[in-house]
């Protein structure tokens, strides 16, 4: 009897051995980041990156355009501060420029190391960096929290290519999460009352940053607020009478809707909360919009065949009809708009039109006139080159 209870014993031990590493694999695959996995996948990478060695169209032209850029000099010299700060329209701008441009430059020389095997570029990149994460404690002044969204977008960007692709090193990787994690984490992950590209803006960086943490609790919160200023930014008719609003901003009538919206009271599909402030601020929201997008899709979770995705289809769509010059009418912010929508149809474009077959006839005319895409300055970059026409 004691024999037999003691074999039972032992096969059950034995069976739990054998089934526990499997169930908590099933728990760690069912929660894992894909790396690279911030807005551009090493699959994208390798396809581009196959493009430009064969000299093919338009990246071979993109990624001369990246490599004549300053972003890509050698010689750069960073330049960073303890305390960035950035008051309305960058005025005072004490360190702005020099971070969102150091952060634009970091992932520049992240791509031009991935492309050419040229391990300066590796080196460019993490020296940006470290510059940064050894200096850095805080961002201050009105525009602190867009400022933040901005520059926290690029940096993840850059370095999730060199911690995951490069095979040289990178020794101060773990202070760089530290600063992501203590600087511009806290500083964005709370969201904003602003105009939308604020927030949109501002939750790309929560996303990228958590990638790059591996913080899935963070990854979450930002996921859920931005689906949430998303539906609040872009109105479609299937909205009702007026558009969706983020609860904590508390447009509770029409007239407080209205004013928030630039004083547009006739609402269409794709028309954004800025289309009647400014088709570049407008840019930016779709833009943060489409970099969300395509970080969830590499992370599992595409959201571009939800309403997300309808969303930016339509406002991509809407304002790229103006953008390629058709007449205003009078009902549309007063009859006049101020265009200038920037580098910012690439990635959605290629999402929805390329990888879902959906037809996008002004987008297509806007993205194929403005290829090259180049960069913004702010936190834009290179997307001809890295999603134009990828299937990846």
């Amino acid at each position: 009897m004691r024999r037999t209870a003691l074999l039972a014993t032992v096969s059950a031990l034995v069976v739990g051995m054998m089934t526990w590493p499997t169930s908590r694999h099933a728990e760690a695959a069912s929660t894992a980041f894909v790396h690279p996995g911030v807005t551009v996948s090493r699959a994208q990478l390798d396809f581009t990156r196959g493009k430009v060695d064969a000299g093919a169209q338009p990246w071979k032209g993109a990624f001369d355009q990246m490599m004549a850029s300053k972003y890509a000099d050698l010689n750069r010299t960073p330049k960073p501060r303890a305390t960035v700060e950035c008051g309305s329209y960058s005025n005072p701008n004490n360190g702005c420029t020099d971070e969102r441009q150091d952060a634009i430059a970091a992932y520049t020389d992240a791509l031009a190391w991935y492309i050419t095997r040229d391990d300066r570029y590796a080196k460019k990149s993490i020296q940006l960096m470290d510059a940064w994460s050894a200096v850095i404690k805080q961002h201050t002044n009105s525009n602190a929290p867009l400022q933040t969204g901005w520059a926290g977008s690029s940096w993840p960007r850059a370095a999730e290519i060199i911690k995951y692709t490069y095979t040289g090193g990178w020794a101060n990787a773990g202070r760089f999460a530290s600063m992501l994690r203590t600087v511009y984490l806290p500083e964005v992950i709370g969201g904003s009352n602003s105009n939308g590209n604020w927030e949109l803006s501002m939750m790309e960086a929560a996303v990228g940053i958590s990638v790059f943490l591996e913080d899935k609790s963070s990854y979450d919160k930002a996921m859920a607020r931005f689906r949430t200023r998303a539906a609040a930014y872009i109105y479609l008719a299937s909205d009702g009478d007026l558009p969706k609003t983020v609860p904590s901003q508390n447009l509770d009538t029409r007239a407080k809707i209205v004013g928030y919206w630039q004083g547009q009271s006739t609402f269409v599909t794709g028309l954004t909360q800025e289309s009647c402030r400014d088709f570049t601020h407008t840019g930016y929201g779709l833009s943060a919009m489409s970099h969300v997008a395509e970080t969830s899709r590499i992370q599992g979770q595409d959201l571009y065949g939800t309403d997300v995705g309808e969303r930016l289809r339509q406002a991509l769509g809407f304002q790229a009809k103006y953008q390629l010059g058709a007449a205003v009418p009078g009902w549309l912010c007063g009859g006049s708009l101020k265009l200038g929508l920037g580098p910012v149809t690439e990635v959605g474009y290629n999402a929805l039109h390329n990888r879902l077959g959906i037809a996008m006839s002004n987008t297509q005319a806007l993205t194929e006139r403005q290829r090259p895409a180049g960069s913004d300055n702010l936190f834009v970059a290179w997307e001809t080159l890295t999603h134009g026409d990828n299937p990846s």
